[in-house]
């Protein structure tokens, strides 16, 4: 870094001290919902979603096949196996936008092909089984089923225009790192490394798995109910598979490859929330520096304007898995539009302020600007049409 360049950080951070608005109640108050998000992402979602997603996101660089990555979700593969692979791959986790970070990291360095890798990147957290449920069962099944047929389509559609795109960028990059090794052999079956990776997934979805709305008896809240017995079966499953299973080094290596992901993108994720909480408002519904009554006037009716902004405005802030059914039944209450509200759903739980920092520093920043670009765009477009028809 040149020493101008240090010069004028030094003097735009004094800047920002100098005139630092601690008088304001609402600075203030912005400050300590930025906190309490914090607080309320580290107590809700590290232990329970994250280091599950970086143990599946180690396991992937070390134990998974990279000719297997190059055969399914490589860019030589076939688009008609490749997206489908992706999209499902991503809806079986049902994860919120930072989870599915380290699993796309791990496949992206795999060699996944750029096209595929954020076909998942965005199925994850968008085509989420369980919420798509509730959103028909709260919002109505009109924007149910919209938001499944949005977020499939989405997928796939984002998948093939990051492909055409970067696709001189990608060629290089497969050309210069990506050398496919042959195989070791590990001296387990196939069917052993799938059950061991289902084990560590039903670990991940069970411990996660969302409280049913009140009232409601049926399968989800069986399951629900017996959640930690679920994920405590598969603990103890995980457990015996790698007693038996593994040898000492490979563990290591595991472990390893786990904490790298960690190191990469837990700084960028608390970052994240931090500014998230700061500018929109912490979990409890507290008011950030922009004022939510700002947001609920911009998103009445169905103009391009009102569509743009809950695309925006979801692309920045943090869902956590199913939050955004009920913070959206509030503001269509408070009178937002319909297609403002699918736009919301297609964009926000895809992206958030911590996921695009993470994201950066996985595939650059060109990159990602054009990923967020097309969620935004695409969110407000069928939000447009989802308003018109409704």
């Amino acid at each position: 870094m040149k020493e101008r360049t240090k010069l004028l950080i030094m003097l735009a951070v004094l800047a920002a001290c100098w005139f630092l608005p601690v008088g304001s109640e609402r600075f203030m108050s912005a400050v300590g919902e930025g906190l309490k998000l914090l607080k309320w992402y580290a107590q809700d979602h590290v232990l329970l979603c994250l280091v599950p997603a970086f143990f599946i996101a180690g396991a992937i660089s070390v134990f998974v096949s990279q000719g297997s990555v190059m055969k399914y979700l490589g860019p030589a593969a076939s688009k008609l196996v490749a997206y489908p692979v992706a999209a499902v791959s991503g809806t079986i986790l049902a994860v919120c936008s930072c989870t599915v970070l380290p699993l796309f990291a791990s496949i992206h360095k795999r060699g996944a092909g750029l096209g595929p890798a954020t076909a998942f990147l965005y199925s994850g957290p968008a085509i989420n089984v369980l919420a798509i449920i509730l959103t028909a069962r709260v919002l109505g099944p009109e924007l149910g089923i919209a938001r499944a047929v949005g977020a499939i389509a989405f997928s796939v559609v984002i998948g093939l225009l990051m492909h055409l795109f970067f696709r001189k960028e990608e060629a290089a990059r497969q050309a210069e790192g990506v050398v496919v090794m042959p195989d070791e052999e590990t001296g387990r079956k196939l069917w052993q490394e799938g059950v061991y990776f289902a084990a560590m997934v039903g670990i991940l979805v069970f411990a996660n798995w969302g409280k049913p709305a009140e009232g409601d008896a049926g399968v989800w809240a069986a399951i629900h109910s017996a959640k930690w017995i679920v994920t405590g079966v598969f603990a103890v499953v995980l457990a015996g598979f790698i007693w038996r299973w593994f040898e000492k080094d490979e563990l290591v290596d595991w472990t390893e490859s786990s904490w790298t992901f960690a190191k990469q993108i837990m700084p960028l994720l608390f970052a994240g929330v931090l500014v998230a909480g700061f500018l929109l408002g912490g979990p409890e519904g507290g008011h950030g520096v922009i004022p939510n009554e700002w947001v609920g006037s911009m998103v009445g009716g169905n103009s391009l304007g009102a569509n743009l902004f809950a695309s925006v405005a979801g692309a920045f802030m943090y869902f956590a898995t199913l939050t955004e059914v009920p913070i959206l039944e509030g503001l269509l209450s408070s009178g937002m539009g319909k297609g403002p509200a699918l736009a919301l759903l297609l964009a926000g739980p895809a992206l958030s302020l911590p996921n695009m920092l993470v994201i950066r520093s996985v595939m650059g920043t060109k990159k990602t600007l054009v990923f967020i670009g097309l969620v935004v765009v695409l969110s407000t477009l069928a939000g447009l049409l989802y308003g018109a028809v409704f």
